[in-house]
């Protein structure tokens, strides 16, 4: 069962995604509401691989701490763990919500979406 806060992500998503002409929103509202077990994990070494200095980041799953970030990102997971959020805040990126997320890149240019 999916929960409400996942349901109102969900559909603030597909809102954002047809008002902005944005289909990047409508795929990150799909994969919300697949089932936890089909979500993925990333680690942030493999993070660090795939971006670059300023990139704004969106997984769709857990971020795990294993390894680090030497540059800057501003990044929104469904979930994340401790260590990973203190490695991310400590080399000066941010951690941020999706309404914050769709606030900041509303048509979703420049926003780089691992997974």
């Amino acid at each position: 069962m999916t929960n409400q806060v996942v349901i109102r992500m969900a559909s603030d998503l597909k809102k954002a995604s047809s008002k902005n002409d944005a289909p990047i929103w409508a795929k990150l509202a799909e994969y919300a509401l697949k089932s936890s077990i089909a979500r993925r994990d990333l680690n942030l070494n493999r993070i660090a691989q795939l971006t670059k200095e300023n990139d704004t980041v969106v997984f769709p799953g857990k971020v795990l701490g294993t390894g680090n970030i030497p540059h800057k990102i501003t990044l929104f997971s469904f979930s994340i763990s401790n260590s990973a959020a203190t490695k991310i805040t400590e080399n000066g990126g941010k951690l941020i919500s999706y309404s914050e997320l769709i606030e900041k890149n509303p048509t979703g240019k420049g926003v780089v979406l691992l997974g």
